[in-house]
């Protein structure tokens, strides 16, 4: 019975003995109480190491299954939180979205509405150049209008004074003794002896202008003598042309036509192209009521205003040399006049 025990126990041992070494990880045999008791001390041994090795095996899959799991846990956290902030992204950009879409409508809204106010705006302004096109069109013909009446007017002035001569330079208060007609008498008479024993040189009126004496006015207001005809007052004129140098009571005056202010002015602006004239002896002369007459080649030629003359000058450069100066000047003076306009 022993050495039936003891031969299984050895046919036992055998197999544990013949176990190859490369079955490591094979998994382990289960053995009954029985054959654990049988088993010897280095077998055990060996058994032992075993399941310590398995052990440590599991432990260690158990700690890299551990340590995977917390990695993707983490993995699963940072993929939760970058879900979540992703979310919130999506929102926020959602919400910007919808912020830069309502101010692309409100924009468009402005955009529409200032638009429809430019048009408006456009056309008032439309309507108001069109207003001021109209008011500078009336106020031109209004100009128009107005020179062609001052003309009027002045031509008439001119008509009613034509029998006017002006005396200047008689002092306030010599008429006191004589009155004004007595005065014209003494100058003819001083002067020319035999026009003062005319009988048909009839004064109609006699009077100073302006009618208020100004004590702060240097010069003393000129004298409007009224012939009866236009004859004799150019009759007048001619000879105190002839003589130059009038005088009353030994003091020198002057003798001229009456003219109205506008004709004046004309007249005045003759003056410096007449003295540039006559220093060159082309015998110049202002005509009748403003009119520019001297000789050019042995021709006497006429101008009523600047522009015929700078037209006639531009073919005569003997004269255009002439009186390049003083038309630039007068070209320039014209120029600031319009300026101050």
């Amino acid at each position: 019975m022993t050495n039936n025990k003891r031969k299984n126990q050895g046919n036992k041992n055998k197999e544990v003995t013949m176990k190859p070494s490369n079955e490591k990880d094979t998994p382990i045999q289960d053995y009954e109480d029985d054959d654990i008791e049988e088993m010897q001390e280095a077998d055990l041994k060996k058994l032992i190491r075993t399941l310590r090795s398995s052990q440590k095996q599991i432990l260690e899959l158990q700690k890299s299954l551990m340590d995977k799991i917390e990695n993707l846990s983490r993995e699963n956290e940072i993929l939760r939180r970058n879900q979540n902030e992703t979310k919130q992204l999506v929102q926020q950009e959602t919400g910007i979205v919808t912020e830069v879409k309502n101010s692309i409508d409100q924009m468009k809204n402005t955009i529409e509405s200032l638009t429809n106010r430019m048009g408006e705006a456009e056309e008032r302004i439309s309507d108001l150049e069109d207003r001021e096109q109209e008011r500078i069109q009336s106020d031109q013909r209004k100009e128009e209008e107005i020179r062609n009446l001052k003309h009027i007017v002045g031509n008439l002035q001119d008509t009613i004074k034509k029998p006017n001569i002006r005396v200047l330079g008689v002092p306030e208060g010599m008429e006191r003794e004589k009155g004004l007609e007595g005065l014209f008498s003494e100058i003819l008479a001083e002067n020319f002896p035999g026009l003062e024993k005319d009988r048909e040189i009839l004064v109609q009126e006699a009077h100073r202008t302006p009618n208020k004496h100004d004590q702060k006015r240097p010069s003393p207001r000129h004298v409007v003598i009224k012939l009866s005809t236009v004859k004799h007052k150019e009759k007048i004129l001619k000879c105190a042309r002839e003589k130059r140098q009038i005088t009353l009571r030994g003091s020198p005056i002057r003798l001229t036509a009456d003219f109205s202010s506008e004709t004046l002015q004309a007249r005045r602006e003759w003056q410096d192209i007449a003295q540039v004239l006559r220093e060159n002896n082309c015998q110049p002369r202002i005509l009748y009521p403003a009119k520019l007459s001297f000789v050019n080649e042995g021709e006497i030629k006429t101008f009523h205003n600047k522009q015929k003359l700078k037209e006639f000058v531009a073919t005569r450069p003997a004269l255009q040399k002439m009186l390049k100066d003083v038309l630039h000047t007068e070209t320039k003076k014209h120029g600031h006049q319009y300026e101050r306009r």
